[in-house]
């Protein structure tokens, strides 16, 4: 698969997507990166410790956060994007499931569109991708929790949002499909699609496991977020286990360690 200028092996790496929160409000680097030159220095220290992807996001999407304007999540992250496209050589993904948003993104130079409702939400953003020709991540999302057969439905849900992607011309060698951990699911819901995150693998599509520093970790450890690296680490490991190409992380150099080492003893 083809990330900007980068090939990346999805069938035989695990690859990581560092996060970079524009925001005052996320749950746990909240306020942290507003500042442009602690922007630019998190970036390069993201790329030293081994991120792949650079992940910008201008809207905290924390349970309960507050739905902020296009023009503030536009302005919050267009400048960050040129930022990083200017001063480093590294695919730059766009967190947003909002056309206009992802349009602005995409004019500044964004080469992935992460988008947390998979294409539910504004169908245009589907339509934005094509056009472009960029790869996209679909994320599973829903409303409730309210499941029939929680692993069969997932799959069916990331069904639907592919067919959307189909229809308005994405190919399907630009698609990335992510469970939604923390999103749509209880607690024992969340810690099961990890588990079995093999599931979607059968969709034949990479996936992107997206567990960091998240509530599913907290309840597990009684921890707040700013304590949540070792288990993140644990959800990685898990991941590379069951076939994951990429992982969305905080912490790069925690996690890459885990990747390295897991994948060594997998290679033996």
């Amino acid at each position: 698969m083809k990330i900007g200028n980068r090939n990346f092996d999805i069938d035989h790496e695990c690859y990581i997507m560092g996060i970079l929160n524009v925001t005052p409000d996320s749950f746990s680097d909240g306020g942290q990166w507003n500042d442009y030159d602690k922007a630019k220095k998190h970036v390069a220290d993201m790329i030293e410790e081994g991120a792949s992807i650079i992940d910008v996001g201008g809207e905290s999407t924390r349970p309960g956060h507050t739905q902020i304007s296009v023009e503030e999540e536009i302005n919050r992250v267009v400048p960050i994007i040129r930022m990083i496209k200017e001063n480093f050589e590294i695919p730059v993904s766009i967190d947003s499931y909002k056309s206009p948003v992802v349009e602005a993104a995409l004019k500044a130079g964004a080469d992935l569109v992460n988008d947390i409702w998979g294409l539910k939400y504004d169908r245009r953003v589907a339509d934005l991708i094509a056009e472009y020709q960029v790869p996209c991540c679909l994320m599973h999302n829903r409303d409730n929790t309210d499941y029939n057969d929680f692993l069969k439905d997932v799959c069916e849900d990331l069904r639907e949002s592919v067919a959307i992607a189909r229809e308005a011309g994405i190919p399907d060698e630009h698609i990335i499909l992510d469970p939604g951990v923390g999103f749509g699911k209880t607690y024992e819901q969340n810690l099961r699609i990890i588990h079995h995150l093999e599931c979607l693998k059968e969709l034949g599509y990479p996936v992107l496991l997206a567990t960091s520093r998240k509530s599913v970790i907290g309840i597990a450890l009684d921890l707040p977020s700013d304590q949540r690296v070792e288990g993140t680490v644990t959800t990685t490991v898990m991941g590379v286990e069951k076939g994951a190409a990429f992982v969305r992380v905080h912490d790069v150099k925690e996690n890459m360690r885990a990747i390295k080492m897991t994948q060594a003893i997998l290679k033996g």
